[in-house]
């Protein structure tokens, strides 16, 4: 699969705890930034956070239900080889990372079978970060 990469920008209304989190607790690499916002290398894909006033789905979490769990819409992530995930989810619980979501195997046994992790960032924006053992899975029916 040959992928371009992607552009996300998302409002964050405390720089400096979201910067940390990107930079630290997730060990992004940071490019470009300024007083306002903050490029971060998001898994080959560029993150840009930006300063903004708390928005309707900071404040108030909307969640639909998948496979069991209440899953925070919006949200946003990128599909991870199994073994990056897996890292990433142990690289996460060292950082002591409240997941809205705890790091599990959804649609087991079952077409789309993926681990999956939904976490929030200190603004309030949901993350979700997913693996497949077959990536022919991703758009399976």
């Amino acid at each position: 699969m040959n992928l371009s990469p992607f552009h996300l920008a998302i409002p964050v209304y405390d720089l400096p705890a979201a910067r940390r989190f990107y930079g630290e607790v997730f060990g992004l690499e940071e490019g470009r930034s300024s007083t306002q916002w903050v490029d971060f290398n998001f898994f080959g894909h560029q993150l840009v956070i930006h300063e903004h006033p708390k928005t309707a789905s900071q404040e108030q979490v909307h969640s639909n239900p998948v496979d069991g769990h209440d899953v925070p819409v919006p949200h946003f992530g990128v599909v991870l080889g199994w073994q990056q995930w897996e890292a990433l989810a142990e690289r996460l619980k060292s950082y002591g990372t409240q997941f809205v979501i705890e790091p599990y195997i959804r649609f087991q046994g079952q077409v789309g079978e993926q681990a999956t992790m939904f976490l929030f960032d200190p603004c309030g924006n949901a993350l979700e970060f997913k693996a497949f053992q077959n990536i022919d899975q991703l758009f399976a029916k």
